[in-house]
């Protein structure tokens, strides 16, 4: 009796133990998770530069300043046109491209908000004109290869669920090198992304990479074809589109 008795207990020890190491483990990956979290949320909202301020221009493009941002997830004031035409937040990804595009070819997109992956219209075929931004879109993979001022259209990652947009400045026998505006607080403002061909497919090695964005001549714009589908015009207000 007393043998059954002692075994019981130490069944029961056991299983309480087993418990409390669960409970202590649980415990201990909530708390890792918030550290990582927290120190993300952190650093993302942080200047870590110390040779540029908020604001500071740190390159330019065919005369279009492209200006630090800091933290990639800080704001700093919607950035509109002097007849309101949205710019995007000052000094995002989306601000320097659609400030680009309106300072060199006076192009306003129909659609003058949203995140920078939205630039990328899903199910679109190559060369069809996206409604949205009044631009031609080109697949990463297809058989049209990215062009200077062409815009590219990066996707969502797994801490930057806003994708990210850039301005082609270079496309060489290797590489497509881009000018970016809040790249990162310690990244450059260039940056060149590999290519591969296969057969007549063109790919940037770069996976987030969805595709590309190019303007039409007038002429060729009104002659261009459009989706099948209609695209609603988004009056979701533009949020943090930081890479």
């Amino acid at each position: 009796m007393l043998a059954g008795f002692a075994a019981n207990v130490g069944r029961s020890l056991g299983r309480g133990w087993r418990v409390k190491r669960a409970i202590r483990l649980g415990l201990a990956l909530l708390l890792l998770t918030a550290l990582l979290f927290g120190a993300q949320y952190a650093l993302t909202r942080m200047a870590l530069n110390a040779k540029a301020a908020r604001g500071a221009v740190i390159d330019s493009f065919n005369g279009v300043a492209v200006y630090y941002n800091g933290g990639v997830n800080e704001t700093h004031g919607r950035h509109l046109t002097a007849d309101g035409y949205n710019l995007g937040l000052k000094y995002q990804c989306v601000e320097f491209v659609k400030r680009y595009y309106h300072a060199r070819f006076g192009h306003r997109m129909a659609d003058a908000y949203g995140h920078a992956k939205a630039f990328f219209q899903p199910g679109l075929a190559s060369g069809v004109l996206n409604r949205q931004r009044g631009l031609l879109q080109f697949a990463n993979g297809g058989s049209e290869p990215p062009r200077v001022e062409d815009i590219l259209v990066f996707g969502p990652s797994l801490f930057n669920p806003y994708g990210h947009v850039a301005i082609v400045a270079e496309v060489n026998a290797h590489a497509v090198i881009v000018v970016q505006q809040n790249a990162g607080p310690l990244l450059s403002s260039r940056e060149a992304f590999p290519y591969r061909r296969h057969g007549a497919q063109l790919w940037l090695a770069d996976e987030r990479v969805l595709g590309w964005l190019r303007l039409l001549p007038p002429a060729a714009l009104a002659s261009a074809p459009l989706a099948l589908v209609p695209v609603a015009s988004s009056s979701v207000a533009l949020g943090v589109t930081a890479r």
